[in-house]
């Protein structure tokens, strides 16, 4: 299964990779973004399984960015899981009501995105 991770920081897209292996998600082909804009540019040319997406980042944060793929008939069933500091309860109401399919806390750890994760496949 390709995979998009949206993340400003380069360094937690490369963690994140290594956390799916770890958490033996098979995954294939691993894209990044580092903004919601390049997410949308790199959705509109490859096919993907899975989105892990940050909210704060530059641009188009995460929340837009959600609300962007959402409305795209051909992604609305697209797994989309944020992985955030953003952690009140108000980030994690609104990341769902606009079609997140799961939340993440950062720090977070390999059974935390599996357990995530097992949920949505």
């Amino acid at each position: 299964m390709d995979v998009l991770i949206v993340d400003d920081s380069a360094a937690i897209r490369k963690i994140l990779q290594r956390v799916l292996i770890q958490a033996q998600v098979p995954v294939g082909t691993v894209y990044e973004a580092s903004d919601g804009v390049e997410g949308l540019a790199t959705l509109r040319k490859q096919t993907v399984g899975l989105i892990l997406s940050d909210i704060n980042m530059p641009n188009m944060d995460g929340l837009e960015f959600l609300t962007k793929v959402r409305a795209e008939p051909a992604w609305r069933d697209l797994p989309i899981l944020m992985v955030s500091t953003e952690g009140t309860q108000a980030k994690v109401l609104e990341a769902v009501e606009r079609g997140a399919s799961g939340y993440v806390r950062k720090p977070f750890t390999a059974d935390q995105i599996k357990e995530k994760l097992a949920g949505l496949f």
